[in-house]
């Protein structure tokens, strides 16, 4: 195999990791250090996005501040970054805070059928039969996942279940809407505006000042982790991976995301994980192998 396939391999399955990683350490955030939400989100994406732009600041001076030349270029920076990036961001971690981080990373990984929806629609075609049958295993793989088999119970609550989808349908509007914005705008300061502008946002909407919390050493440190290894470092590995060998390639390699989080959250939080939840987790799976077959072919 060739050792910049090797690479791009190792460097999306490292970056997906990190993320699970900061997943599994949000939910011990919030079941542990008593964190909100409302509270986390804000910080944490505020400060990845004040970390990034200083950063685009030195690597890439003239590019900074060409989200805001136009006013198109303005308003897309807005959706992607608002209701795109920072929401998903925002939407995951609730997730997480309501059931565990092995759900709120498997219930991302079904951006791919949004996006599939997206594409039918406005290239006004019809799924293919991979495509139709990639949904019927998402749909089967939340079945197992939520109700572990039988349709009368939800192991998952259902307001999880829902912002889970939710954060799916962000990912799907910032992948949507990256090509247009990352023509010739860097995507680290892209991403750099999307995390300043949800951390300034969610932060006033959720009157974040108010929420009258002071993490202790153990939460500080795990506030850092989010920011250093779940944002700066999950993005530039799993972008950098992405470069080397195709998004297509990259989705497949990204459950290392979900795998990390569930291995984390079972063993060392103790969250439950039975086999329909690996069964549930095997159908997703094979729904995000079914979908890069099909753009293959």
């Amino acid at each position: 195999m060739d050792k910049n396939k090797i690479k791009g391999i190792l460097l999306t399955t490292i970056g997906a990791a990190c993320w699970g990683l900061s997943g599994s350490v949000g939910q011990y955030l919030f079941d542990v250090q008593m964190m909100d939400s409302r509270w986390l989100v804000p910080i944490r994406l505020g400060l990845s996005g004040v970390l990034i732009l200083l950063y685009s600041l030195i690597k890439y001076p003239d590019s900074v501040f060409l989200p805001w030349k136009s006013k198109e270029k303005a308003i897309t920076m807005l959706i992607y970054g608002l209701a795109g990036v920072s929401a998903c961001q925002f939407l995951y971690f609730l997730t997480i805070e309501l059931s565990t981080a092995a759900v709120g990373t498997i219930m991302q990984d079904l951006a791919p059928i949004f996006i599939l929806g997206y594409t039918c629609i406005t290239t006004k075609r019809f799924p293919k039969f991979l495509e139709i049958l990639s949904i019927i295993m998402a749909l089967l793989g939340v079945f197992f996942l939520t109700s572990h088999g039988n349709i009368t119970t939800m192991t998952v609550p259902l307001l999880a279940l829902i912002t889970g989808v939710l954060s799916a349908v962000c990912v799907m509007i910032y992948n949507v809407l990256a090509p247009k914005l990352t023509n010739d705008i860097p995507v680290i300061v892209a991403q750099g505006w999307s995390f300043l502008l949800g951390g300034i946002c969610i932060g006033i909407i959720f009157r974040t000042w108010t929420i009258h919390y002071i993490p202790n050493l153990y939460g500080i440190l795990g506030i850092i982790f989010v920011i250093v290894v779940g944002n700066l470092c999950a993005f530039t590995l799993y972008i950098s991976g992405v470069k080397l060998i195709g998004p297509s390639k990259a989705i497949l390699y990204s459950f290392a995301e979900p795998l990390t989080a569930a291995v984390i959250s079972t063993l060392v939080l103790g969250s439950a994980f039975t086999a329909f939840d690996a069964l549930g987790f095997a159908m997703i799976f094979i729904m995000l192998w079914l979908i890069t077959v099909s753009k293959s072919s």
